[in-house]
């Protein structure tokens, strides 16, 4: 069938005898076309997109091999030729900030509209769920979610898929904008974070949010980035998760099946007796096999290479709690997804943002302490340029993994892309951990940022720990003197290390003049507990 092709943009209002009969002889040239692939465009330009302002503009997309293709934008032409694989692509020069809804067109042996196009600017959100998390179940929703009216700040979600080969095209739920209507289903954190820039800019801003609940970093990484030698363990689990699969299947289809059973002989029981039996019995989960979503790079291949290269600012990424019974592995998983994401989209070393995990007390884990060296995974990462962190050390619920304060988080990711890229004299840091030196039987700890003088909130700095050369940690208290800490602890006589919120979920009370939290520390290098072996219970899946 011929592709549709809609005679008001071939036709003006008024036209004479001629140029009507050249638009016939284009439609009909269209139509003998109809056998041949159409022009396609990537999954990130449909009706109402954001492009990124102020940098090279990348058009993409596929068509016969050998096929010539015009891109017109913002009184911009530019051709390209489709190569053999079918794929071709253009380069827009760089555009001014534009709120006016623009007409991107794409013509090859069919003709392409994408309307409602602005400029502004575009910030990637991933992770797992708490970069999932919707609007509508953050805190404050039942006020948020009817008082969005932000025709300009505008979102795309990328549809969760799993790739055994990196893809160039993925579902999505096309661009919205921030109405009552839509943005109950958009990222909380990408959406209070885009809001604030959005607000304070004055300029369109588009949110891509590729996310999804419960998943690992390595399912994010590219091939390329995981055929690093270092991370062999990552092929070897899941090759061993391949080979048990058949048989864990089996043995799932069997408690399942119990499960069943049993679950509606406790709803005969009663309402409160099957709730009950729910919070005991939690329905047995399906074993990881092919096409699930911790396959290694699979995240990548389907949600995260269908957007490449598209022109954006930067990425901001809260994710950690799957990976964080091997924090050890993870500080160097992270420091390669976050320099292959930046060679992957070929856009220099853009912002790259994320938010330090809050405090969570998993029931199951022994340690207390597997949150703590996740955090310090993360801080690591701050070595690489172009970088930073938003803490929610002090945001969390111990007894929740999903903090639904995402109002604070969102502000304070957007605190440091205002200092950072956007200009703004703001305070975008907490007090970071610089040194201790020993006075007496006391250390005295230094930190950058503290903006003002330190604080602590409601009452005395809490969670601070001493160890002597024994390394057993002690309770310890703090003095606050100008910009330092002076602590000691009755039973550490001769310290030698320091600790600040260093387990799961410590109460994390410290703060800078700007009300921005303390970043945890430990002032010792001391080898880590064990690594735990994974168990799904420590994090439980987004409801």
């Amino acid at each position: 069938m011929a592709p549709a092709v809609h005679l008001r943009f071939l036709i003006p209002h008024t036209v004479s005898a001629m140029r009507f009969a050249l638009c016939l002889l284009l439609l009909l040239a269209i139509s003998i076309h109809g056998g041949r692939a159409e022009v396609t465009l990537a999954p990130l330009f449909s009706d109402g997109a954001v492009l990124q302002r102020d940098q090279p503009v990348p058009v993409w997309g596929r068509a016969d091999a050998g096929e010539k293709v015009t891109v017109i934008f913002a009184g911009q032409v530019r051709q390209a030729t489709t190569g053999r694989d079918g794929r071709w692509i253009a380069f827009l020069d760089p555009l001014p900030v534009s709120a006016a809804g623009a007409e991107l067109i794409v013509a090859g042996g069919n003709r392409v509209s994408v309307r409602d196009v602005v400029v502004g600017e575009v910030w990637v959100c991933s992770g797992q769920s708490n970069m999932e998390w919707p609007v509508a179940r953050a805190a404050n929703s039942e006020r948020e979610v009817p008082t969005a009216n932000f025709p300009l700040l505008r979102h795309i979600k990328i549809e969760h898929t799993v790739a055994a080969s990196p893809a160039d095209t993925v579902g999505t739920t096309k661009w919205e904008a921030a109405t009552p209507q839509a943005v109950g289903g958009f990222t909380a954190v990408g959406y209070f974070f885009a809001r604030e820039l959005h607000q304070r800019l004055g300029i369109p801003v588009g949110i891509v949010n590729s996310s999804w609940g419960g998943t690992p970093i390595e399912a994010w990484m590219s091939p390329a980035a995981l055929a690093d030698p270092a991370f062999a363990g990552v092929h070897r689990r899941w090759s061993e998760q391949i080979a048990r699969y058949p048989q864990a299947r089996v043995d799932h289809e069997a408690q399942l099946a119990t499960w069943t059973r049993d679950e509606a002989a406790a709803k005969a029981s009663g309402t409160a007796a099957h709730a009950a039996w729910l919070g005991r019995n939690p329905r047995p989960r399906a074993p990881r096999g092919p096409g699930d979503r911790w396959t290694p790079a699979g995240l990548f291949n389907g949600m995260i290479h269908p957007l490449l290269p598209y022109g954006i600012r930067g990425v901001i990424w809260y994710q950690g709690e799957a990976n964080a019974p091997r924090a050890f592995e993870y500080r160097a998983l992270f420091t390669s997804l976050i320099t292959s994401w930046r060679a992957h989209f070929g856009q220099g070393d853009f912002p790259f943002y994320w938010v330090n995990l809050a405090a969570f007390d998993p029931p199951a884990e022994p340690t207390q302490r597997t949150f703590a060296f996740l955090r310090e995974a993360q801080t690591q990462a701050l070595a690489l340029p172009n970088t930073g962190q938003a803490l929610a050390i002090d945001l969390g619920d111990p007894r929740d993994i999903h903090p639904t304060n995402k109002q604070e988080v969102g502000r304070r990711l957007a605190l440091l892309a205002r200092s950072r890229v956007y200009g703004s004299v703001v305070d975008a840091t907490g007090p970071t951990f610089v040194n201790a030196t020993r006075e007496g039987t006391a250390l005295r700890v230094r930190f950058a940022h503290v903006n003002g003088g330190l604080l602590a909130r409601d009452q005395p700095v809490q969670s601070l720990e001493l160890a002597g050369a024994d390394r057993v940690f002690h309770p310890a208290s703090a003095r606050i003197e100008r910009d330092t800490l002076l602590v000691s602890a009755p039973n550490v006589k001769e310290p030698v290390a320091v600790r600040y919120a260093w387990s799961n979920a410590p109460i994390a009370n410290l703060y800078n003049s700007a009300g921005l939290p303390a970043v945890p520390f430990r002032s010792d290098d001391w080898p880590e507990p064990p690594v735990q072996p994974h168990n799904p219970s420590i994090i439980p899946p987004l409801p």
